[in-house]
């Protein structure tokens, strides 16, 4: 796939940038379960375009160290996107647990389902990608420059740090955002756009950290606004952090005689939409749910055994826990997970942390063992 042209002609300063960045890629990438080294790209492998959509759609709001083992058993499990689109969504659903922000997983069988629809072929423009489920300004560009070679600018948190350290842009985030688009735009060049990108991800993750830049390693430092002016922490400017509203509600774990949990299924649509939880109260973002024992799904003998704490992206969140021993049916709307299985349900953490409160050890996924 040829590089997308552009009508931007980079200066000698622009494209001397890129090269020394690019250098310094070569000889110190990250080594990544999705990503085809510079060495591979020179001898003809391509990056294939499943993997780089599945990771950058699972590195959204998450760590490259929390994403590798799930990506691992994604492509293990789903090799391509024929597969994913073919799984059941609950099967998804379950893989994705703990990784968080669970629409994310909806988009994602939802954008494979398309794509299968299209013969398993990823459009290869940031238009054609932007129309697909789930998938925003950043997320295609980054699969256009990555996967194809096009000569988009791709900014993530990292990308955003460097350039504004790069230019001391004296306007917080997110109101800088579309300068320092722009900036990097200018920046990209004609050839290996997608090294580019991503060798400008990894000197934000390894070089130039929020905390402590090592920017006596830092292979643009003569280009840097910020080094210096001699205090490049001060880069970017963000505004002072708004306080999260708390909310509270309670939890019920009923547990059978055999280790089973009762769970139940949350709406498809809202927060969590389509985990597996625990009887619950109805807190929400915006309003606490009930917290004492009368608010409990049934009668049934409970106790109360504790508190968990969960941070949500806008809101903080604590339930009381409450447990019951019980062995009868699964009330209406409700099923019992046996021990083996509780570990591979689609849990979303703040539910774990409220069984793991009940029955310490009990989301821990087993081993299964052969007959």
């Amino acid at each position: 796939m040829a590089p997308q042209q552009s009508n931007r002609k980079p200066t000698p300063e622009q494209d001397g940038f890129a090269a020394r960045l690019l250098s310094w890629y070569d000889a110190h990438h990250r080594e990544l379960p999705w990503r085809v080294s510079p060495d591979d790209l020179a001898r003809g492998v391509r990056p294939d375009p499943y993997r780089v959509w599945l990771s950058e759609v699972m590195l959204q709001q998450t760590t490259v160290e929390a994403v590798k083992s799930y990506f691992r058993a994604f492509v293990e499990k789903w090799p391509t996107v024929k597969a994913l689109a073919a799984a059941p969504i609950d099967e998804v659903m379950k893989a994705w647990a703990g990784l968080g922000y669970y629409s994310r997983a909806r988009n994602l069988k939802a954008c494979a389902d398309r794509i299968a629809a299209l013969g398993g072929i990823f459009p290869d423009t940031e238009d054609g990608l932007r129309a697909l489920p789930g998938i925003g300004a950043y997320t295609a560009a980054a699969i256009a420059a990555i996967a194809f070679d096009r000569q988009s600018a791709v900014v993530d948190g990292n990308v955003e740090r460097v350039i504004a350290r790069l230019h001391s842009i004296e306007m917080p985030l997110p109101q800088a955002k579309a300068e320092i688009r722009s900036v990097v735009a200018d920046l990209v060049p004609r050839e290996r756009p997608g090294d580019f990108a991503q060798a400008m991800m990894d000197l934000g993750a390894t070089i130039c950290a929020p905390r402590r830049p090592r920017c006596m390693l830092c292979p643009v430092r003569e280009d840097c606004s910020a080094v210096a002016r001699g205090d490049p922490e001060l880069y970017p400017v963000r505004p002072a952090k708004a306080q999260k509203p708390l909310r509270r509600g309670a939890a019920f774990v009923a547990i059978r005689s055999d280790g089973t949990v009762l769970l139940r299924k949350r709406p498809d649509k809202g927060l969590l939409g389509g985990m597996s939880e625990v009887p619950t109260t109805g807190w929400t973002a915006r309003q606490d749910g009930a917290t004492g024992i009368t608010a409990a799904p049934f009668e049934a003998d409970w106790q109360r055994v504790g508190q968990i704490s969960h941070v949500f992206t806008h809101f903080a969140l604590e339930l009381d826990v409450f447990r019951t021993h019980m062995d009868c049916p699964a009330p209406a709307g409700h099923f019992w997970s046996d021990p083996e299985g509780i570990g591979r349900e689609a849990l979303p953490s703040v539910m774990k942390k409220a069984i793991e409160a009940a029955m310490a050890g009990a989301t821990k996924q087993r081993p299964t063992g052969k007959a």
